[in-house]
């Protein structure tokens, strides 16, 4: 990023530096929306192997248990990766490439939760409904995170309009 990019998307009213801090504290702030719902997430899946009826599930279910595991798992490290790096690198003028950095892997991170929030919803409506209604939940819930949490973004960043 450039001296110029960097003051483009500063306000009028701070400096560099000031746009730093106030990026990373809105980073640091919804990275604390998400996390308790990862790991409330991870925590329901880590029980689920110790439940009676898991030795019942096909080997479908199973694959999809294990992959939803996994993705749970690496999107728990992209979103604590910015505090790792954070701590980390903590006062040694990274700051900007904290921001850069911990922007991506929240991005990365919530994809990966997204993908395992329909992994969860794949499995238990599979457990308890026929293919079809399987296929249709699964595929509303993809749309509805894809669209919330993605495509209203996009959309609004490639339309090219700003308010501020």
């Amino acid at each position: 990023m450039t001296p110029q990019d960097s003051q483009r998307h500063a306000r009028s009213d701070e400096d560099e530096g000031e746009r730093l801090d106030r990026e990373l504290i809105e980073l640091l702030n919804e990275l604390r929306v998400v996390m308790p719902g990862v790991q409330v997430l991870f925590g329901f899946l880590l029980t689920v192997p110790f439940q009676q009826r898991f030795t019942t599930i096909d080997d479908f279910q199973r694959i999809v248990y294990f992959v939803t595991l996994l993705l749970v798992a690496a999107s728990s490290a992209f979103l604590m990766g910015p505090s790792a790096f954070h701590r980390l690198t903590f006062r040694e003028g990274q700051k900007p490439y904290l921001v850069e950095l911990g922007t991506r892997q929240t991005i990365v991170g919530m994809a990966l939760l997204a993908l395992a929030m329909n992994g969860v919803l794949l499995l238990l409506t599979d457990l308890l409904f026929h293919t079809a209604t399987v296929a249709i939940v699964v595929a509303a819930m993809v749309g509805l995170f894809g669209w919330l949490w993605f495509g209203l973004a996009l959309r609004r960043r490639a339309s090219g309009r700003t308010e501020w």
